[in-house]
């Protein structure tokens, strides 16, 4: 990026500084570091791409039927009304450069949480691309506590979605949030994909007993190309998922930390591996990683602001 945008950048922060605005210094500060950055990268993790096994190596050999496409899931931590419009600019900001996206967490007791998801969708276009988004009608819960709404953005030059998507309904009594499937195709491409968007129950709740039901998707949807995406509240070495493993699923992310610690210790700020995308043989994946926008602890507080989750990505073609 041109040394003479970075000195435009810098005098109007400080004129609106000096004009008394209502500016936020620490998202200006971590503005700042992404244009350093041009783009946000993923993060890089060593362990993951060393413990990649022969059959993903494999798997990346086979031939793609077509194009690829960069998916993100993240839960935006409680979308609604407690999102600013800087916070919304900056969830846009993180996620332009995708192509479909599956967000957990909506708000579901007022429509500050569809009206999230509009905001976001409405700041996307003005980036350089058309976006459409669908919101799911709110979770049916053991109570209003618990219940969310999921959504979906996409842009429909890259991707289109196939009717609509819908809550799970045969989950409803078995998940706390059943998850929210959408049917989509690659541009181009004749073929359909499908996604199921998932946040699973605490890990104090034991959300192995609802994940288990996630296993017969390829039956129900009689289809070999499925991606469940989502916040699982468990990593990808839990016992829960050898049989999905024994079944040809496979994890997209591995030992890869996706939650936000409150505090920094020893400049380490990330936390849990349990934001992944476990997918189908139908499914090549290519490419996969945490969106790391915290980038050091510095950033942490201003970052929790728009969640204590890192969004993931996975680009992906259909074999």
């Amino acid at each position: 990026m041109p040394h003479s945008f970075h000195r435009l950048l810098f005098f109007f922060i400080a004129f609106l500084v000096a004009s008394g605005c209502n500016y936020d210094l620490n998202f200006a500060k971590l503005e700042k570091d992404f244009l350093e950055a041009e783009e946000i990268h993923p993060a890089s993790n060593p362990a993951q791409k060393e413990e990649e096994t022969a059959e993903d190596s494999k798997q990346l050999e086979l031939p793609l039927v077509g194009k690829t496409i960069k998916l993100v899931s993240w839960n935006i931590q409680h979308l609604g009304r407690t999102k600013t419009e800087s916070d919304i600019k900056q969830i846009a900001r993180i996620l332009r450069n995708y192509d479909l996206v599956a967000i957990q967490e909506v708000v579901a007791k007022d429509p500050a949480g569809a009206q999230a998801v509009a905001k976001i969708a409405d700041e996307l276009n003005r980036m350089g691309f058309k976006w459409d988004y669908q919101v799911s009608d709110p979770t049916k819960s053991p109570s209003a506590y618990i219940s969310e709404r999921y959504a979906f953005l996409w842009k429909p030059s890259r991707v289109s979605m196939v009717g609509r998507a819908k809550l799970d309904k045969e989950l409803e009594d078995l998940c706390f949030r059943e998850p929210f499937i959408g049917r989509f195709r690659i541009k181009g491409d004749t073929t359909s994909f499908y996604i199921a968007n998932y946040h699973s129950r605490k890990f104090s709740d034991r959300p192995q007993d609802e994940i288990i039901h996630l296993i017969h998707y390829p039956t129900r949807l009689t289809s070999d190309k499925i991606i469940i995406a989502g916040d699982f509240n468990t990593d990808e070495r839990d016992p829960v998922w050898s049989d999905f493993y024994n079944q040809g699923y496979k994890c997209a992310l591995r030992n890869t930390k996706t939650t936000l610690k409150h505090a920094c210790k020893s400049d380490i700020y990330r936390n849990h591996a349990i934001d992944n995308f476990y997918f189908t043989s139908g499914i090549l994946k290519t490419d996969s990683g945490a969106i790391d926008f915290v980038l050091h602890c510095d950033s942490l507080q201003a970052a929790r602001r728009l969640s204590d989750h890192l969004p993931v990505f996975m680009e992906f073609g259909i074999q």
